[in-house]
């Protein structure tokens, strides 16, 4: 079978053995009862990493992120959140289906929210209007992106929330990624939002999860809308203990996925008629488009295919490539030289 380099996410890991071995031996409880004390564990680490009261664990980030819009909001009110986000364009609408609240979206088109802007949206409860209620944002920015938010912005974020009594949610999915690219912990960057979710399958490799952390209360009132929603888990120290793991190894391999993104981004730059901008290489995310050479996405992404190359289509003329573990320089070297022979055959 022809080994496939597949840069699509970096949720196509592979747990490490580490990971299988907790699995194994997990010791497991009941965890709607409370009585999982690997589950607990893990949010206690969770909770602990984040500088938060309290963790609890769900089965992905998009239930958290629904859970934790519920937990602060009530039918007809409206958050304020990112146009590219993914709370807003890739968890089915939940936001309008579950919590019932309106979004208004917001352009952030580098990664930083105007505050201006963010103050000029904020709507007051009025006879006609729909207050808002929650203010959602995201670090690292925007999946096709991953761009980091600056500590000053998230903060000037919570500044504003705090000042119109709203609170501040943070869609912390790759916030490992921002924190090892900014060089400051986690716990500092998220230490003025509300709740934070982080995802546990993305850089971390685990192979389940995500955890979302905040007050005692707020953590309280999301593990009852968890259960509303059929999120309960019953032993679920099994799928819990790889990401305990993830948490407590898998640091240094986010490291390398920067330094393997750069390699890349710098590679397929010197493709003359591939588009992108390398500036935009925060983390561990590439973008390109072949807006400018004659051939569709389509045809492109086939012919990476038909070389056991995977990326995945973000828009009508580019695509992303996520480097993640597993991936190793060799495998970029060749993907450079597979992109640079389509290219010059056009």
């Amino acid at each position: 079978m022809r080994n496939i380099i597949d840069l699509r996410s970096d949720t196509v890991t592979q747990p490490t053995q580490e990971m299988r071995d907790a699995m194994y031996y997990a010791v497991v409880g009941d965890d709607i009862m409370g009585e999982d004390p690997t589950v607990r564990e893990l949010e206690t680490l969770a909770a602990d990493i984040m500088g938060k009261e309290d963790g609890l664990f769900f089965s992905s980030g998009t239930l958290a992120n629904q859970a934790a819009v519920m937990t602060y909001t009530q039918r007809g009110e409206e958050i304020i959140l990112g146009d590219t986000s993914h709370i807003y364009n890739l968890e089915v609408g939940g936001l309008s289906a579950l919590s019932q609240v309106q979004p208004r979206p917001m352009a952030v088109p580098k990664g930083i929210y105007e505050i201006a802007l963010m103050e000029e949206l904020i709507q007051e409860e009025g006879i006609q209007r729909a207050k808002t209620s929650l203010i959602c944002i995201e670090n690292t920015n925007n999946l096709n992106a991953g761009m980091v938010v600056p500590l000053e912005n998230i903060n000037q974020v919570c500044a504003l929330g705090k000042k119109h009594g709203i609170p501040v949610y943070l869609d912390g999915a790759r916030i490992f990624n921002a924190a090892v690219a900014s060089g400051v912990e986690a716990k500092e960057i998220v230490k003025n939002v509300d709740a934070v979710m982080f995802a546990l399958t993305k850089g971390l490799s685990a192979p389940f999860g995500a955890v979302l952390t905040g007050r005692k209360e707020f953590i309280q009132k999301a593990r009852w809308m968890k259960q509303r929603l059929g999120g309960g888990f019953r032993q679920a120290g099994f799928i819990a203990a790889p990401g305990i793991v993830a948490l407590k190894t898998m640091m240094p391999q986010i490291e390398k996925d920067h330094k393997n993104a750069q390699l890349l981004g710098k590679g397929l730059e010197a493709i003359e008629g591939l588009q992108i901008d390398v500036s935009r290489i925060h983390t561990n995310i590439v973008t390109a488009s072949v807006e400018q050479l004659p051939i569709t996405i389509e045809e492109f992404l086939n012919r990476l295919l038909e070389k056991g190359i995977k990326a995945k289509r973000i828009s009508k003329t580019s695509f992303r490539m996520v480097t993640h573990l597993g991936i190793e320089e060799s495998h970029l070297q060749e993907v450079i030289s597979v992109v640079k022979n389509i290219v010059f055959q056009l």
